[in-house]
């Protein structure tokens, strides 16, 4: 069962792929904040058909507001600056920032979900942070808000999946999935007056794409963890690292330089000695890395834990 999870992994995560290509591709003419507005309204239509079969009879007032409130701020953040930093960055450069997300889980999940952070992870998030370091390399390059932007973003994605871990049980799906996308509309929908540039059918259809890429990249991760052990499965995103590199220098002329090379190693294997660590038992109440099983950083990317309860409820 775990091969046809990893399978469906890789699948979707090469999908998630060929979607940031697009997102670079429009980055290039247009603000992150008409990119993301465009992309939450394509996958709406998407993310409607999906809960149509809904069946419960309650209403969407979320039961927790303010943790909602902070989940769809969080996940608005993660999308606008990891689009940007998509925008003027190296591709590989970006997931490996992106990729700091696990560490930042585990540190925010002290205060936020009571976790007891033991000696191995404090070690695993020490050694993410010199990957971040080396990537970064101060004094070595000229650091620009592309940047401080995938390192914010991977904040956020991390605040997002914390918000999602506190209340995830008593919220409706619905709930989860939809209000982002109602802030998306609200929010970038506000400030796209003042960036709006006018689009060629086109660049239109490449919004499309994006949405249907991650729409169904989305169905790909559930499947992969309906099929696989969590801790299987979640290791397989970086293998965007690979897609990358080779999208990069295919279609971008970007190289994949030796720091870059070095600091994703180090956030990776952080990464997989948490998800390691979490997924012994005993040593995370919340294993709120493991359970981190959605890329929060796009509108057209689902909420997947809600969805896997949901289905595995009815």
């Amino acid at each position: 069962m775990n091969i046809k999870g990893i399978l469906f992994a890789l699948l979707g995560f090469a999908m998630f792929s060929v979607h940031d290509v697009v997102v670079k591709y429009l980055g290039a003419q247009y603000s992150p904040i008409q990119i993301l507005f465009f992309a939450g309204m394509f996958s709406f239509p998407l993310v409607t058909f999906l809960l149509i079969s809904d069946p419960t009879r309650e209403n969407l007032r979320p039961v927790h507001p303010w943790w909602v409130l902070v989940r769809v701020l969080a996940s608005l953040g993660a999308g606008l600056l990891a689009f940007y930093a998509f925008s003027v960055l190296p591709l590989a450069q970006t997931y490996t920032l992106l990729f700091a997300a696990p560490m930042l889980i585990t540190v925010l999940a002290i205060p936020v979900l009571g976790e007891s952070v033991g000696p191995h992870r404090w070690a695993a998030v020490s050694v993410g942070l010199v990957g971040v370091i080396v990537v970064l390399r101060p004094g070595g390059q000229e650091l620009n808000l592309g940047h401080l932007a995938a390192v914010g973003s991977a904040a956020c994605n991390a605040m997002a999946s914390i918000a999602v871990r506190k209340v995830g049980k008593d919220e409706r799906a619905v709930v989860l999935l939809l209000y982002p996308l109602a802030g998306n509309f609200i929010l970038m929908g506000s400030a796209l007056p003042f960036v709006y540039v006018p689009m060629p059918i086109v660049d239109f259809g490449a919004l499309g794409v994006m949405a249907v890429l991650g729409f169904f990249a989305s169905m790909c991760i559930i499947g992969a963890y309906r099929f696989g052990e969590a801790a299987i499965v979640a290791p397989m995103q970086y293998s965007q690292i690979l897609w990358a590199t080779f999208f990069g220098f295919l279609l971008f002329g970007e190289s994949l330089d030796q720091p870059t090379m070095i600091g994703a190693g180090l956030i990776i294997l952080s990464g997989l000695y948490i998800v390691y660590r979490e997924s012994r038992g005993g040593t995370s109440t919340n294993t709120p890395v493991l359970r981190n099983r959605t890329r929060g950083f796009s509108p057209s990317s689902l909420r997947i834990s809600p969805l896997l309860r949901r289905w595995k409820d009815n």
